[in-house]
């Protein structure tokens, strides 16, 4: 390739890496779709959105997690899941906003950050979001299998026949293969209760979200009778940074909100009902890790928690061991919502793609009578089954959240970027340097101090630095309070823009900088194979204008006169 060749593949990937959605009024959100027969039908209300958060967040880790985490921590695990619910609200109040905005399509995090950045930061988005959710499915499917396992052979005659590799897994060459057989299965069943459509898919996860629910709270009711408030004593035995330590352990049993803001074209008052679903289920959730918690080291001193199943083995120590049996049935229905509202996601994201064209067509296609992507949820759980049937995915749950937090970051940046954009002014004429470019500039600022505060703090280093970094994210947060405009947007409104979604993002990346290394290696890798995918294909594919969904965005004539400069 001769240099002007290349200049000129250069300019036309810079070009087509810029470009974003194209925010057009529909005439009526609620009856928006791709195409006649073809689109997704609108049959979720407000308790099917918030089951669905639920499904999405509570799985076997309340059963699991409260207790793994009390044995560091104490009694004062319960502090943790408050700080890790506080931290999440921000991000859920971001969330809110943009489903508010854009209550009329599918896509979720990755949408969002089309329509406020550009199309090159939404497929990255998209890669590092995918990759959690594949992964996490397959590691839940197996979880799944072996919890079947473990119930079945409850009874007398499976206790003794089945092999291992029917849901434990066996591994073979090594270690280089771990077959399961059960786990595929599970997927198969469940991609075919979502292939038929969102209201049977709603129906099961309905009613196995609602059981886990009611055995939660019969679990917190039983072990209330059985606590000794001076289990709690002391509440913080091991000081306030193991609180903050859990803190950043637990937050990821909250996560959920990407599957409301996922079913947009699927709810009946997308603009009412998913802030209220996305908010309403965050607090459940939190109000239910909690009341585990206090019982659980109400029950047994936290020293004496067990490992791998701390709850079960509480109960069982106080000679009740039917809850432990219902511990178990609760575990099941816990990771089956959450394996169904995971597989439920994929398949949106995939649609949303495909409908722009960074992935094939194939994936865009919704069908005439089920109303759902059945070539996309086909896909999702072929990919799922073949990873949970072969490998022992466990061993990858240290590269996980990668994509959680890098999600949850972008889109606490959005809802800034989306209040400004396309309002703002060069800061003097004849420069093409901008206020968009000066927010932008400290969004990036707010991130890399969040990073480097997050290193501080992991390694015990400099309290200076530290200190430092925290002074620099105020000031560039200084910034995009003083020297922005902002627009009231209709519909919810996330408080304190830019203050909160800032401290989200602030927060956001402190927990990244907590993950193991060989995630930061995963974010990177993906980052430059998703590049070089949408170099040779999503570019020369993609056309943002040609997607038949509309994307909402409210903007009233009056809205100018509601901007308020700081």
């Amino acid at each position: 390739m001769n240099p002007s060749s290349l200049s000129s593949w250069f300019s036309s990937f810079c070009s087509s890496a810029l470009r974003s959605k194209t925010l057009t009024p529909p005439s009526d959100p609620q009856n928006t779709r791709s195409a006649p027969g073809e689109g997704l039908v609108r049959r979720l209300g407000l308790f099917d959105l918030i089951l669905l958060g639920i499904g999405a967040s509570i799985g076997a880790g309340i059963f699991v997690v409260t207790g793994t985490v009390a044995r560091d921590t104490g009694p004062g695990v319960a502090i943790s899941f408050i700080l890790a619910g506080a931290a999440c609200v921000l991000n859920a109040l971001c969330y809110a906003e943009l489903s508010s905005r854009f209550p009329a399509i599918v896509g979720g995090a990755y949408m969002y950050s089309y329509a406020a950045f550009n199309e090159l930061t939404a497929f990255l988005v998209f890669a590092q979001l995918m990759l959690d959710y594949h992964i996490g499915a397959a590691s839940i499917a197996r979880s799944l299998a072996s919890y079947l396992v473990s119930l079945l052979q409850l009874l007398p005659f499976f206790k003794e026949n089945l092999p291992s590799w029917v849901g434990h897994g066996i591994e073979l060459f090594g270690g280089v293969l771990s077959i399961n057989i059960l786990a595929p299965i599970i997927l198969v069943l469940l991609t075919m209760i979502l292939c038929r459509g969102v209201g049977e898919s709603s129906i099961v996860n309905s009613f196995m979200t609602m059981t886990k629910v009611i055995i939660v709270l019969v679990v917190v009711a039983a072990g209330a009778f059985e606590v000794d408030v001076s289990n709690w004593s002391p509440f913080v035995p091991n000081g306030f940074k193991a609180i903050v330590t859990g803190a950043t352990v637990v937050f990821f049993a909250y996560v959920g909100f990407d599957a409301v803001a996922n079913s947009a074209e699927e709810s009946r008052r997308p603009q009412r009902d998913l802030p209220l679903g996305i908010i309403v289920s965050l607090l459940i959730c939190a109000i239910l890790y909690i009341g585990v918690c206090l019982v659980i080291t109400g029950m047994v001193p936290y020293k004496f928690l067990g490992e791998d199943a701390p709850l079960a083995e509480a109960f069982t120590a106080k000679g009740l061991k039917y809850v432990s049996v219902l511990i178990s049935f609760g575990a099941v229905a816990g990771l089956t919502t959450t394996l169904l509202v995971g597989l439920y996601v994929q398949s949106r994201l995939y649609l949303g793609l495909g409908r722009d064209g960074l992935l094939p067509s194939i994936f865009a296609k919704v069908h005439h009578t089920r109303h759902t992507p059945i070539h996309a949820q086909v896909w999702v759980g072929v990919v799922a089954g073949v990873m949970a049937g072969l490998f022992n995915v466990h061993e990858l749950s240290h590269i996980l959240s990668v994509g959680t937090l890098t999600g949850y970051s972008v889109v606490s940046a959005c809802v800034i970027t989306l209040r400004w954009k396309d309002k703002t002014a060069t800061l003097n004429s004849g420069s093409w340097f901008s206020t968009w470019h000066e927010g932008v500039i400290c969004l990036v600022g707010v991130a890399c101090c969040g990073f480097v505060a997050g290193l501080c703090y992991r390694f015990s280093a400099s309290f200076i630095i530290l200190v430092i970094a925290i002074l620099i994210a105020v000031v560039a947060a200084g910034a995009l309070y003083y020297r922005q405009v902002y627009a009231h947007p209709p519909g919810f409104s996330c408080p304190g823009v830019p203050l909160v979604p800032t401290l989200s993002i602030f927060f956001n990346i402190f927990l990244f900088a907590q993950l193991h290394e060989e995630a930061w290696l995963r974010f990177v890798i993906l980052g430059i194979l998703s590049i070089g995918f949408y170099a040779f294909y999503g570019q020369y594919h993609a056309d943002p204008e040609s997607s038949n969904q509309t994307i909402t965005y409210h903007r009233a004539a009056a809205e100018e006169a509601h901007c308020e400069p700081h």
